[in-house]
């Protein structure tokens, strides 16, 4: 018995000290209000999915099992504003106690309709409209203007970081994805997106871009978040773009649905998922329904399991990026469309992925997967002549490019991948990773290209670089990844979407401008995609030759403007 009590001792000595957040929720005149959804999210910029909890009858919460550090608060109640506390301190085997308040609309419109004898403070009635008594006010009356402020920051970033922008322009020439009809075109053009509020939480982001050279093109997207932000609750997506991709009047047309959510079971599991519906056409239509599922597991604060399951290809996701860029990149989120046998086809495949990943530190996490990539109709890119060797291409008649079908590949591999965040302007990521990729074997005169074309593994070390540099306020993204051996199609592209990753040097730079005449802010663009020109593999024929590349070299740049 002494040594079961030494054993129980020493291991509740070594385990980690979670801490717990208790609170109630009440309105403006003290009464407790039941079944509150609270939402517990820990600050910083490795926070996981936010914990759900619900009130009780007394209008009380608990959420155990924290680790140490500091969280936000975000309840809403049906007839309420929404409230946030944010800056919660947890320390290791105590609980701290929060007290929120909801405010109605009406019950702020009925003091602001009233009048007071004694004179009030300027400051004090700046704000005329608040969510609760602990959040930023949403609107405000200055200079004899309501103008209307973001509900996700505090009245401390408020003094410190211009208003959030409300609208964007961007004036661009080039293309990120040459190759394609159904991406944006390597031509000039011009983008816009706004950002609109709708009811009380709803957000609703609309884009719109125009090109403009020997060939038209145009598309819009439209972005609905009920819950208010993007990515966290439901979200709905839709895409149109439309296309003359030839002299002899070819048009593309195509369309992209896409509904995704997520939700928490308990505090231990979470679900998240996608329906994407798409539908492309180059004279004949082509469509696919792509389903993506993802199951979360937090065994404890440190140590998170997941499977995933999704149709490929993804598409890319960076969190670093705002809402108005966001919905600027989805008008690019088009399938690649190909042709074959006179007929068109679309990109896809299976994906199915285990693996876990460790927090290591508190601004760092370490991630170990194994995973199957089971693909079909692979797009091949690459340059060549009018005449090339095999034929069932096409050809983007702005950049050059041209767009091939590689046929099937079916392989497993392995990445691990560590990611930090340094300091406020610095982050830094590394991948590793074994899988399967297309590459030319031994072409004859009479085979086809996809005849030659068969799947090898490789191995890959990729890393990327975020960083700011304070005062000038650029913003400069530069990524590499090393493949062992040649390929002609992306090795782990599901890991590339999910890290921001592509083959061989990319570079991003985002440099603010001065502006001394108008309001709003000026920013220069410039992207480079395999800026030194690597990896092409060239493959001849009876009548010529051609260079395929996992990617294109290009580069887009021009100027955006945001108000």
């Amino acid at each position: 018995m002494a040594l079961a009590i030494l054993a129980v001792a020493a291991v509740a000595q070594g385990a980690p000290g979670y801490g717990k957040i208790s609170g109630v929720v009440v309105d403006l005149g003290g009464t407790p209000q039941m079944g509150a959804t609270v939402l517990v999210s820990a600050e910083g910029p490795l926070a996981t999915a936010p914990l759900q909890v619900l009130t009780n009858q007394h209008g009380v919460f608990v959420s155990e099992r924290l680790l140490p550090g500091q969280y936000s608060l975000k309840v809403t109640l049906a007839g309420f504003l929404p409230g946030i506390e944010r800056h919660i301190r947890v320390n290791p085997n105590l609980t701290t106690l929060v007290r929120v308040e909801l405010d109605s609309m009406f019950a702020s419109l009925d003091r602001l309709r009233r009048h007071s004898e004694a004179q009030p403070d300027p400051d004090q009635w700046k704000w005329v409209l608040r969510s609760s008594a602990a959040t930023r006010p949403v609107l405000q009356w200055q200079d004899g203007q309501l103008v209307v402020s973001n509900a996700d920051s505090s009245p401390a970033e408020d003094s410190n970081h211009p208003k959030q922008a409300r609208a964007r322009i961007e004036l661009t020439d080039g293309a990120l994805n040459p190759g394609s009809a159904s991406h944006l075109p390597s031509s000039p053009g011009t983008a816009f997106a706004y950002d609109q509020s709708v009811g009380k939480n709803g957000r609703l982001l609309l884009a719109a871009q125009m090109s403009y050279d020997r060939y038209a093109a145009g598309g819009i997207a439209a972005i609905w978040a009920p819950s208010g932000e993007i990515g966290v609750g439901p979200t709905t997506t839709l895409v149109l773009r439309q296309a003359k991709v030839a002299s002899n009047g070819l048009t593309f047309r195509g369309a992209r649905l896409e509904h995704s959510d997520q939700v928490a079971l308990g505090d231990t599991f979470r679900v998240q998922y996608s329906v994407e519906y798409v539908m492309v056409g180059l004279g004949r239509p082509a469509s696919s329904l792509r389903p993506r599922i993802e199951l979360d597991a937090r065994i404890s604060p440190e140590w998170e399991i997941f499977a995933r399951a999704a149709a490929m290809p993804t598409v890319p996701e960076d969190p670093h990026t705002g809402s108005l860029e966001t919905a600027l990149t989805s008008l690019d989120s088009l399938p690649a469309l190909m042709w074959r046998s006179g007929s068109p086809m679309l990109e896809g495949g299976w994906h199915e992925e285990l693996g876990f990943q460790r927090r290591v530190g508190a601004h760092a996490y370490l991630e170990v997967s194994g995973f199957r990539d089971s693909l079909t109709n692979v797009a091949i890119y690459g340059r060549g002549p009018a005449g090339s060797p095999w034929g069932d291409y096409l050809r983007d008649y702005l950049s050059g490019a041209i767009l091939y079908d590689g046929g099937s590949s079916d392989s497993w591999g392995t990445h691990v991948a560590y990611r930090q965040k340094l300091s406020e302007d610095l982050e830094i990521s590394a991948v590793y990773a074994w899988a399967g990729a297309l590459a030319v074997g031994d072409p004859t005169e009479s085979a086809t290209l996809r005849d030659a074309l068969e799947t090898r593994y490789r191995h890959s070390l990729a890393a990327r670089v975020a960083a700011r540099i304070p005062g000038a306020g650029t913003h400069i993204v530069a990524s590499y990844k090393w493949v062992s051996g040649p390929t002609v199609s992306r090795q782990d592209p599901f890991g590339e979407a999910a890290y921001q990753l592509d083959p061989f040097l990319d570079i991003s730079i985002r440099q603010p401008i001065p502006t001394f005449f108008m309001n709003g802010r000026w920013e220069a663009l410039a992207d480079f995609r395999n800026l030194l020109g690597e990896g092409y593999s060239a493959v001849n024929g009876r009548d010529g030759g051609i260079l395929l590349v996992p990617s294109v070299r290009s580069f887009r740049g021009g100027l955006s403007f945001q108000f």
